[in-house]
């Protein structure tokens, strides 16, 4: 395989009805173990490096270039996106990379600015033929940046839809960033008034917040790309923090963070395969 570009694997699965996972690399050893466990699912992957990230690395290009290496060498079809720009000038650059598609947050924009920066972005990646998903109506969580409990209007989503011309749309249903345990509870009526509504494949963020059964009513209802972070964060860090407590005097960073790239493998494997178990 090759590194593949989103539009084919969102347009595949909102034709199929199938959820699409995207998951966030945090660090190069992130990337290679979502690819095992897409490889060993035999299903596609979304790879997401989110503006968070690269602020922690101090720029975009290492861990970009890093990630869409990985994702060449792959068995199985693996897109790389940015998620979550607030930064215009980033989302060029990840365009100018080579990513295959493109998030920007305006969401803590006004209605206006929001249509109009996301319009820019939009226009700027299409002619490089590259794939935009936006964000309208607040998805929870971010240390209070976003409002628990924000609904996205489906007229005022269809209108953003048709003054931007996004490819995809991220929308508030329910769910919330950064959770830790998985109780979040979807609209799903929403979902499929959304769906109903847009011509465009639907995203859920703050999705590691979100219980199995309700990711796949969410994808029954409508649903396309399923953004998930935080949860496999959790496991990679307790993977990390298991073999420490058991070898306190290890010193090669690669005995610990290796025991958790490997935990990441099987539930990356095992989300693909459930977003896929409604074909």
């Amino acid at each position: 395989m090759t590194l593949t570009p989103t539009r084919e694997l969102m347009q595949a699965a909102a034709e199929r009805r199938i959820g699409v996972g995207a998951f966030n690399v945090i660090h190069l050893e992130t990337a290679e173990a979502l690819v095992a466990g897409a490889e060993r699912a035999g299903l596609p992957v979304v790879l997401q490096i989110s503006e968070n990230c690269v602020k922690y690395h101090g720029g975009l290009e290492p861990l970009a270039l890093a990630t869409m290496a990985v994702a060449r060498k792959a068995r199985v079809p693996v897109a790389v996106h940015l998620d979550h720009a607030k930064d215009e000038e980033l989302a060029r650059q990840a365009v100018d990379l080579g990513f295959g598609s493109v998030m920007f947050d305006g969401a803590h924009l006004d209605y206006s600015e929001n249509t109009a920066v996301t319009s820019r972005i939009a226009r700027y990646a299409h002619v490089r033929g590259v794939y935009v998903e936006a964000e309208l109506g607040k998805v929870g969580g971010k240390d209070g940046a976003h409002t628990p409990g924000v609904r996205t209007d489906p007229g005022e989503a269809t209108s953003f839809v048709e003054e931007t011309g996004v490819d995809a749309l991220a929308v508030a249903v329910g769910s919330s960033h950064a959770m830790t345990d998985r109780t979040a509870t979807l609209d799903l009526a929403l979902i499929r008034q959304l769906h109903e509504a847009l011509a465009v494949p639907l995203v859920l963020h703050g999705s590691s917040g979100v219980p199995d059964d309700e990711i796949l009513g969410a994808i029954r209802a409508g649903m396309t790309k399923i953004n998930i972070s935080t949860h496999l964060n959790g496991i990679f860090t307790r993977a990390i923090r298991g073999y420490l407590d058991e070898n306190p005097k290890v010193v090669d960073s690669r005995k610990y963070v290796g025991v958790a790239r490997n935990a990441l493998i099987p539930e990356t494997g095992r989300l693909l395969t459930l977003f896929n178990s409604l074909d």
